[in-house]
């Protein structure tokens, strides 16, 4: 686990030249088919060389969530043990991984008609005002969000609308006695200015590869907007707002950089209470000292 752009993708592959690996993705937005650019996606010449698993599933259009990322990633660890070899879970969304080992709340499945009746009301009245509503009737969800989360809004305003029960007092988790025991390794900066760098440079070279023109030929091929899931994906939000007029070209970079940074903030804060054995990601030899934790733990099993 780690914030974006800590390097966890390139230590996963030095992993999987010195251990019998597969890669499993935790992210929410490689789940994407076409999203290559602004996900930093393993190419196909890398894929051919380390098998990754849960990459393209879906297309942009359609909707993945926590509770199905579950059910994928508990197959691929089944299959990918029972071939003998070592299953490595690789990613920045914590949710998924909170997901996988706590188990999930018990709540309603989504209804695209409630969603389109709450989006309609949200294009007339602002998300502000269904903020205010979701306040009214699930004040400890709101609690916790800001006015202009429209995706949380959303869905606390669907859970409430479909069970008529605040998702506050849904949401206590139930054991997930499914689950596999996990080694949890956290990468963290020990210098987050150099975290920040990182994200800078990232960026660019996404830019460079034509992030743009890869959000525009989605666009394009795919009947999306903006309320979508894989268009609230940072980077490609922000290329979104510059194609539609509502952003200048001119600032895309400064404010891809800096929701970048937010995320990985967001990440950290996550990661600080989560139960992991937390390493530098700057300091050298990562991967030779994760391969002596793996096989530490695989000589006691």
């Amino acid at each position: 686990m780690g914030p974006t752009a800590s390097g966890k993708s390139a230590v996963a592959v030095e992993l999987a030249a010195r251990l019998p690996v597969e890669i499993i993705s935790v992210d929410s937005a490689q789940v994407y088919r076409g999203m290559d650019i602004g996900t930093a996606k393993p190419d196909a010449s890398l894929r051919a060389r380390v098998s990754h698993h849960l990459v393209d599933l879906i297309d942009p259009d359609q909707s993945y969530s926590a509770a199905r990322f579950r059910t994928d990633a508990l197959r691929a660890v089944a299959d990918i043990q029972a071939r003998g070899r070592v299953p490595l879970l690789v990613g920045g969304t914590m949710l998924y991984f909170k997901a996988l080992r706590d188990g999930l709340s018990a709540l309603p499945q989504a209804d695209p008609r409630v969603r389109a009746e709450i989006d309609a009301r949200a294009a007339q009245n602002g998300w502000p005002a269904l903020y205010r509503e979701l306040a009214h009737v699930d004040p400890g969800t709101a609690s916790r969000l800001k006015p202009t989360d429209a995706q949380r809004i959303q869905r606390a305003l669907e859970v409430y609308r479909v069970s008529g029960i605040p998702m506050s007092q849904l949401q206590g988790t139930r054991a997930a006695a499914d689950a596999p025991e996990f080694l949890a390794i956290a990468l963290v900066p020990s210098d987050r200015s150099e975290l920040h760098r990182r994200i800078a440079a990232r960026f660019d070279e996404m830019l460079e590869r034509g992030l743009v023109g890869e959000v525009r030929a989605l666009r394009h091929r795919y009947r999306l907007d903006r309320s979508m899931p894989s268009m609230r994906c940072v980077g490609y939000r922000q290329v979104w707002n510059v194609l539609e007029g509502s952003a200048d070209l001119s600032t895309l970079r400064e404010r891809g950089i800096a929701a970048t940074r937010q995320l990985a903030k967001r990440q950290l804060t996550w990661l600080r209470s989560t139960p992991a054995l937390s390493l530098d990601c700057l300091s050298k030899n990562l991967a030779a000292r994760i391969e002596g934790l793996i096989e530490a733990r695989r000589s006691k099993q």
